[in-house]
């Protein structure tokens, strides 16, 4: 029998992992709110010595254990250098393009707990002053952050607290259509934390129990490759709930659960992508089976590091990943529901 996601839940959850900063090595806050909805759905909850958190659900058979893994770091930045102009020269956190985060606002968040707000730019930012301000090249060593407090130089900077090391979260910029199209920084892969907790909220609110035990973890290295790279020994399989990849020669839309058959780490379990395939077919869940050149996963973290377990990977269909990227809210609910097909 099929479960019924409750729409407002998610998307409220989802609204507020979006606009808690966690960029990958500073995910404490929003680790907090994890535990908060943990407790609040009375699931029992832990954490291991990196900050990543396990939520444990008992099922009808605990001799069997499911692992159903989402993360909650984000793509950000952290400061690299205070420059003589009262400028931050800025180190990427994560893999993206650099001129995907051109012109964003963001937030320093400096080891005092303050935090001061600036505007990411290319140290050519203006047609008016650079003739070549179009065609700079958008790197690392091209780019600044502009603090919002009256500096004008490191010395200025530096009394304001801020140092090498702060780390810079991006703006998420989240907004949801009427249409039902989710716009933000980050659905990658809050998103999918989000359809995960609407699993948890419909074991509750429907009281029924997984056929075995159900082991979620929520990690908070995975942009860096290694938020997976330790489970629970118990784990006998694990589903990476990840965003799914739109583009050149991939299926999948923003209304769809992606079900990713091979990454670059190699293929998934044959039998476990197979088994999800009849489940999306059995429920009516519009899907797209795809394999993605560019891609690694929390399973393939786990898988890497030795883990004894089979995997897979699925996940909503989000276009732009690591940019400004967009799904769809019925691509969260059914990945809910196809998760919940698949424990159940």
């Amino acid at each position: 029998m099929s479960i019924h996601p409750n729409e407002t839940y998610i998307l409220s959850l989802l609204k507020d992992l979006l606009i808690t900063p966690s960029p990958t090595g500073f995910t404490r806050e929003v680790m907090k709110r994890i535990e908060q909805e943990a407790l609040n759905l009375g699931v029992s909850i832990t954490f291991n010595e990196k900050g990543g958190a396990v939520l444990t659900v008992p099922g009808q058979d605990d001799s069997y254990t499911i692992g159903l893994s989402g993360h909650v770091d984000t793509l950000g930045a952290m400061v690299r250098a205070v420059k003589p102009e009262g400028t931050l020269r800025l180190t990427r956190v994560g893999g993206f393009m650099m001129n995907s985060i051109e012109n964003e606002y963001c937030v320093i968040h400096t080891r005092s707990e303050k935090t001061y707000t600036g505007t990411i730019l290319s140290t050519q930012p203006s047609v008016h002053v650079y003739d070549d301000a179009d065609t700079f090249e958008r790197k690392e060593s091209h780019m600044e952050v502009r603090i919002d407090e009256n500096v004008e130089d490191d010395e200025d900077v530096k009394k304001l607290g801020i140092a090498v090391g702060d780390f810079i979260s991006f703006d998420p910029r989240t907004v949801i259509t009427p249409s039902g199209y989710i716009k933000s920084r980050h659905l990658d892969d809050k998103a999918s934390v989000a359809a995960l907790f609407g699993l948890l909220e419909a074991m509750k609110r429907e009281n029924w129990k997984p056929r075995c035990q159900v082991k979620v973890l929520i990690s908070n290295y995975e942009e860096v490759g290694h938020g997976a790279a330790y489970i629970p020994s118990d784990i006998n399989e694990l589903i990476a709930v990840d965003m799914g990849c739109i583009g050149d020669d991939l299926s999948c839309k923003e209304t769809d659960v992606s079900i990713c058959a091979k990454d670059s780490t190699g293929p998934y379990d044959y039998d476990m992508t197979s088994r999800l395939i009849e489940l999306a077919e059995a429920e009516g869940i519009p899907y797209a089976v795809d394999v993605y050149p560019n891609y690694g996963s929390d399973a393939s973290a786990a898988l890497s590091a030795g883990s004894n377990i089979k995997a897979a990977l699925i996940g909503p269909g989000v276009h732009a990943s690591h940019a400004m990227e967009r799904t769809h809210k019925q691509a969260v609910i059914n990945t809910t529901k196809l998760l919940a097909a698949y424990v159940k």
